[in-house]
């Protein structure tokens, strides 16, 4: 939802009072920050513990840090770490039961602690979108999840547009970035200039919330024509690309091919690619008890369908035992059964499983051999 607020810009100043309004207003501020050779996201105290001067250097297989010539807090891409990590948390408690001296049992659901009110700063386009994907999944249907809907409720959301892509990055390509997508919901939208004077933030107002929040915050008009420019030339500086058309019908038409062995042989099935995911959102379910066994746990934390174990049925065993079958069925489930499910791709273009993969895998490369053997093949039968 926009408004016709004017568009203003902020200097670092008015980059820390936001931060600091944002506290103020009683939200636990999430954004990136340098910390153990990455740039994470991590509750902020103060606009000073963004990465002020860091950039990323990122390609398959591979992620580091480099120092910036200027004070860019923004000049980077995504990390290893996706909103989802706050949203859909990699372990929740579902309910714990106690039982009392007369035998009687006490459920309570959920967690004792309230969720915390977030305000997330610095989320990029296609994070954006990923959280719509997420939104769509685990709110949308018939079976809302409440653990991700009572994180997800009141959440403050400040876009940062990407002006540095990494050599990973394919957003563009997705239609996912690298500046906001048209129709995405967000408080505050951030675009980052570097001046002689230091970082400047073109700021657009995307909802009521976030115009009250601007409108305590010293900020100068703009035109923002230095920003759009910015936005523009990223989006031809981006290191992949991928060809979205018909990728449905491309996965459902290559089940058999011969591709599926060749990355077999690359791929360990360490689950890395899943757990960087900003839409992978598959879960499983355990159960822990004290010692006296008066006081019993369901926790329900992350899980992978590269795990063996994953596709296990009582009596059968695992469905999907090979590293053939499982890469294919990440694959084909993120770029075309997600379609089917959801109506719309599971992919947002970040590159983190490519940056991420041990072995460098690249799912834009995967996919453009899959459709040159379905071209030379005529289909896979």
């Amino acid at each position: 939802m926009g408004t016709t607020a004017p568009l203003v810009e902020l200097d670092e100043a008015g980059l820390a009072a936001l931060v600091a309004a944002l506290r103020q207003r009683g939200h636990t501020v999430i954004g990136p920050t340098v910390r153990d050779g990455a740039i994470v996201l991590a509750e902020l105290a103060s606009a000073q513990e963004l990465p002020y001067g860091w950039g990323i250097e990122a390609e398959a297989g591979t992620y580091r840090l480099h120092r910036r010539e200027d004070r860019a807090a923004f000049a980077h891409s995504a990390g290893p770490q996706s909103w989802k990590t706050f949203l859909h948390p990699p372990r929740a408690r579902l309910w714990q039961a106690d039982r009392a001296e007369d035998g009687t049992v006490t459920v309570r659901e959920g967690e004792d602690d309230p969720s915390p009110r977030y305000a997330f700063l610095g989320v990029r386009p296609c994070d954006l979108r990923a959280i719509a994907v997420q939104d769509r999944v685990l709110t949308g249907g018939a079976y809302a999840d409440p653990v991700y809907g009572r994180r997800r409720t009141g959440v403050f959301v400040v876009v940062a547009e990407c002006t540095e892509p990494s050599g990973v990055c394919f957003c563009a390509s997705m239609g996912t970035g690298p500046g906001v997508p048209g129709g995405a919901s967000y408080d505050l939208a951030l675009t980052e200039t570097v001046e002689p004077d230091g970082p400047h933030y073109l700021v657009r107002v995307g909802s009521p919330d976030g115009e009250e929040v601007l409108a305590a915050i010293p900020s100068r008009p703009t035109d923002g024509e230095h920003a759009r420019t910015a936005v523009a030339e990223a989006a031809g500086r981006m290191g992949r690309s991928m060809d979205p058309t018909d990728l449905r019908a491309l996965m459902a038409g290559t089940m058999t091919a011969e591709r599926w062995n060749q990355v077999a042989d690359r791929c360990l099935t360490c689950g890395n690619c899943t757990m960087v995911c900003p839409t992978c959102f598959c879960t499983t379910t355990e159960e822990v008890t004290d010692l006296t066994g008066d006081h019993a746990e369901r926790w329900r934390r992350w899980d992978s369908c590269f795990d063996l174990d994953f596709s296990y049925l009582h009596g059968t065993g695992p469905v999907r035992t090979s590293a053939r079958s499982r890469y294919r069925q990440w694959l084909t489930h993120k770029l075309g059964t997600w379609h089917d499910q959801f109506g719309s791709s599971g992919c947002v273009g970040c590159g983190r499983c490519i940056a991420w993969c041990p072995v460098g895998i690249d799912i834009t490369e995967e996919v453009t051999a899959l459709r040159a053997e379905a071209t030379t093949t005529g289909g896979a039968s």
